[in-house]
């Protein structure tokens, strides 16, 4: 997961707000774009990104919208948030350190296991928290 930015709605507009948050975030442009088959994005990415290529399938989308499970399950335990204010908040950080811990299917688990000791070191170097794993 790159980012996330909640909108009220999914207009080019507000398309257009998430290619360029992203982009500077990323600091250059990607080879290739995939998305839902949203007439939005495409629009948007005509206008930040024209050299991009697009790819809009399906399938294509699916590691994307799986990525977007675990803050769908954290947001219907919170029994939705207050605001969108508040979800922007929360979900900008949690993204951020649940890549850490997230275990990525195509990895052993003895290599996960080492990647996890790893972000509990940097975890505890961020948080200035002693690490007792």
């Amino acid at each position: 997961m790159l980012d996330i930015l909640v909108q009220s709605r999914r207009d080019a507009r507000a398309a257009e707000r998430l290619l360029r948050k992203l982009l500077k975030k990323q600091g250059i442009a990607p080879r290739v774009m995939i998305t839902d088959k949203l007439a939005s994005y495409a629009a948007a990415k005509r206008v930040v990104m024209p050299s991009v290529e697009h790819r809009q399938h399906k399938g294509l989308n699916n590691r994307a919208e799986n990525s977007h499970q675990p803050t769908r399950r954290r947001e219907r335990i919170m029994k939705r948030f207050k605001s969108a204010g508040q979800a922007q908040r929360f979900l900008s950080a949690y993204d951020q350190v649940a890549n850490l811990f997230r275990r990525p299917a195509n990895i052993h688990a003895a290599d996960h296991r080492k990647s996890r000791a790893q972000a509990f070191m940097t975890w505890a170097e961020v948080t200035g928290v002693a690490a007792g794993i």
